[in-house]
């Protein structure tokens, strides 16, 4: 039997050295990404918002009454832009207003109570008319809706589907479309739009879910190119676990940040391209870049294995789920 050091003396070197250099090259681009991952997380910052906007700028922001919506509507408005504040509960908005406006001098509000599930062609035209004339330099796309626990496709109810797609999905297609124009006109913008590792990564026993922020990425990617000669930046920023209510996490660490600080790191980070496969996509908080980034250059998002262990996480994540639903409905 030929040993591998007898098969590699009989290669010509010529070829030796030609694979070699393959390597090198191959093993070097990989260093370099790396590096400038560490740059961009640790280092370097991101475009300034002043870019979109002098303070008095109008900003959108959907989902805003919780979560992340809300803290992006906090940090804008601590920048000095008016926002603009849609989400479902018109208390929470107005409660919202009330503190924005209170806490950063000179920063304007409006509120608009939808509910994006009802997909109201009224509700889309009422949020025409209360941006017409506002000079809008932001929109953040950040509402959505994931399934109440992970669930197999086949179980999902039909109510729960058709939110999932509706909200995540016309929702933020429909927003965009009566944003964006203002944003060309002006000839320079911002567009977030909130995406996923589900998205992502598919996502076994959360499919809709993952569907639909994989049909974001998608779309998302596209805009940007088309937006990006009328001078409008668009980006999909990919978030893993968060501290909130759609995670049902509570408890932060290393890998899951709470609303505050994966904010931050999203405005914080914007323009930072060269990192993900994926165009115009950028993954904000360290953590979460870190992993994504070993993840794409060793198994691969989209690899067997890389679905096969979701699957694992979540059928156990269910599991759990199934059981404190028990145990409280034997203390009801």
């Amino acid at each position: 039997m030929v040993s591998i050091s007898e098969f590699v003396a009989h290669v010509p070197q010529s070829v030796q050295w030609a694979l070699a250099g393959v390597g090198a090259l191959f093993v070097g681009g990989k260093v370099l990404s790396y590096l400038q991952l560490l740059l961009n997380l640790f280092v370097l910052s991101g475009v300034n918002l002043r870019k979109y906007g002098k303070k008095g700028t109008w900003a959108v922001v959907t989902g805003a009454s919780d979560g992340l919506g809300k803290e992006f509507a906090t940090q804008l408005a601590s920048k000095g832009f008016n926002v603009v504040l849609v989400s479902r509960t018109h208390s929470k908005l107005d409660a919202l207003a009330q503190e924005l406006e209170k806490k950063y001098t000179g920063v304007q509000t409006k509120v608009l109570a939808m509910d994006y599930s009802k997909d109201n062609d009224e509700d889309y035209q009422r949020l025409s008319q209360l941006i017409s004339g506002l000079d809008i330099g932001i929109l953040i796309n950040n509402v959505g809706q994931s399934h109440s626990i992970p669930v197999p496709f086949l179980e999902t109810s039909d109510d729960e589907m058709k939110n999932i797609v509706t909200i995540n999905c016309f929702g933020t297609l429909k927003t965009t479309k009566i944003v964006a124009p203002i944003l060309v006109q002006r000839k320079k913008g911002l567009i977030l739009t909130v995406g996923s590792f589900a998205g992502w990564m598919p996502t076994p026993l959360l499919a809709t879910y993952s569907g639909s922020k994989a049909f974001l990425q998608h779309w998302s990617s596209s805009l940007a190119e088309e937006l990006k000669p009328q001078g409008v930046d668009v980006e999909l920023i990919l978030s893993y676990l968060v501290t909130t209510a759609m995670s049902k996490v509570r408890r932060s660490s290393a890998m899951i940040p709470n609303p505050k600080q994966w904010v931050r790191s999203a405005l914080g980070r914007i323009g930072q391209r060269g990192n993900q496969q994926m165009a115009y996509t950028v993954t904000p908080y360290w953590s979460h870049a870190l992993l994504a980034w070993w993840v794409e250059n060793t198994i691969g998002a989209g690899s067997p294995l890389a679905i096969w262990y979701n699957k694992v996480i979540h059928v156990d994540i269910r599991k759990r789920a199934i059981r404190k639903a028990e145990r409280e409905a034997k203390k009801a």
